[in-house]
């Protein structure tokens, strides 16, 4: 039952939350472009955490994928994840309004987004996974 219509979305979801992170920058200072992974080398723990949640993030919405045979324990691990996005997206905003050399020339990047773009794959999926539970309910109440 992995060619269900959630495990899609969650698949994209994973895609946006560890393969873009690779694509896309966060910021840029000068010359100088921030992707996830280079936040993983600055010193700062918030900074260390924002790489740290966009691998949770993927790593949670990756395992909900098999999670198929317990559709309540994956409607759950889907709301775990975008609670994790959501944390995400307020310490991204968080950085970014206090970045180092706003008067120099700084610019934010698509990446900033990319917690948004999950969210809305995940609340699908959750969506779809909602619609099979009550499916199923509503096949076991007729017998």
């Amino acid at each position: 039952m992995i060619q269900r219509v959630q495990s899609i979305y969650l698949l994209i979801a994973t895609f946006v939350s560890f393969g873009l992170i690779f694509v896309f920058k966060l910021w840029s200072i000068n010359e100088n472009k921030f992707f996830v992974f280079d936040l993983f080398n600055e010193d700062s723990f918030l900074l260390k955490g924002i790489t740290l949640l966009f691998l949770l993030s993927a790593i949670l919405t990756f395992t909900a994928i098999f999670l198929y045979k317990n559709r309540q324990l994956q409607f759950v691990v889907g709301r775990i994840s975008i609670l994790i996005n959501l944390l995400l997206l307020g310490l991204l905003i968080y950085v970014s309004l206090n970045l180092p050399g706003e008067m120099k020339i700084s610019e934010k990047g698509i990446g900033m987004f990319l917690p948004i773009l999950a969210i809305l794959l995940i609340v699908l999926a959750n969506k779809a996974i909602k619609k099979d539970e009550d499916l199923v309910k509503s096949a076991d109440r007729l017998r």
